[in-house]
């Protein structure tokens, strides 16, 4: 019989989140444990061709081994792209006159000697 460990798997929608503890042989890849977890029929839109995935906040590959202890995360794709977010937040400041028109920084208040 082989050795088993207790790991958790993670998934978050923005209206329903699933953490699940399950036992997995000692082994297992990642692929294999999400697949032990149970969590692809909880979540049937989970494309696990595509996924990304993580222990404990660290990106890592579906072919990484697991320990005992490990939490896998799977991530969902981004619905925008955080750069271009900050650019058009900067952008924004400018015109409002909250940020400095050449570089970009807080401006300064008028009132302040």
């Amino acid at each position: 019989m082989s050795e088993s460990v207790t790991i958790e798997v993670v998934y978050a929608l923005p209206e329903r989140q699933s953490l699940l503890t399950v036992s997995v042989p000692a082994h297992c890849t990642v692929q294999q444990a999400i697949l032990r977890s149970g969590i692809l029929d909880m979540y049937p839109d989970i494309d696990m061709e595509n996924q990304k995935v993580g222990i404990w906040s660290r990106a890592v590959k579906m072919s990484d081994r697991i320990k005992s202890g490990d939490r896998i995360e799977l991530y969902r794709p981004l619905i925008a792209d955080p750069k271009e977010l900050r650019r058009r937040r900067a952008e924004k400041a400018k015109q409002e006159g909250r940020a400095n028109q050449v570089t970009g920084g807080k401006a300064l208040n008028k009132t302040t000697p």
